[in-house]
């Protein structure tokens, strides 16, 4: 029984893996681990389903690192092409880190042209936007124009993220999915930490 335990469940994190591979453009370290019996895993049930990532590339949104995890989940499993699909929609917990440097290369990319024209609007005189600095656990914008640098904060108001200037009280609201709500945001040794949930769907 150990055994068949040990086999579904690997072929459930395989399927798991798959789709998350899919879904992204790039992952670089991948742990995930599942918790079922074997009687939970035939039946297409799981208890708990816990995945740590680093280094993603998902839609040109950059994480450093991001962990999810997800309580009784329903899925359907072809173990022929180790496809799988949720039945339900889970509510899923998670952390997602952003460093400097992944938070400049999304903003100062193509793909991102709207959110770096709307941050924009945190600058004096409508300057553009250069540069993103984090120094001493603080968010810094600088301008093309100025060179100056204007702190900015971060908040989180009724499961929405807004970005702060205090000296020209500025303030805009960055543009997530409705489905998502973030529960908190802090920096710790210059990284952005996320703490947020959401329901998924495959």
């Amino acid at each position: 029984m150990n055994l068949k335990k040990s086999i579904l469940a690997k072929l459930l994190e395989q399927g798991l893996r798959i789709l998350l591979i899919k879904e992204c453009k790039k992952i670089g370290h991948l742990k995930i681990n599942l918790i079922a019996t074997s009687i939970q895993i035939i039946k297409g049930e799981i208890q708990k389903i816990n995945i740590i990532a680093k280094d993603i590339n998902y839609k040109y949104l950059l994480f450093d690192e991001v962990e999810l995890e997800a309580s009784q989940i329903k899925v359907n499993f072809n173990l022929t092409n180790k496809e799988l699909k949720f039945r339900n929609n889970p509510i899923i917990n998670f952390k997602i880190s952003f460093s400097e440097s992944s938070l400049k290369e999304i903003l100062l990319s193509n793909n991102w042209n709207g959110i770096k024209n709307l941050i924009s609007n945190l600058l004096p005189k409508n300057e553009r936007l250069k540069d993103l600095k984090i120094r001493n656990n603080k968010l810094l914008l600088e301008a093309f124009e100025s060179n100056i640098l204007e702190q900015v904060n971060i908040k989180t108001e009724n499961g929405k993220v807004y970005l702060v200037n205090k000296d020209n009280n500025k303030i805009i609201q960055i543009p997530i999915e409705d489905k998502i709500y973030i529960k908190n945001i802090n920096f710790k040794n210059n990284i952005i930490n996320i703490f947020a949930n959401s329901s998924i769907s495959f």
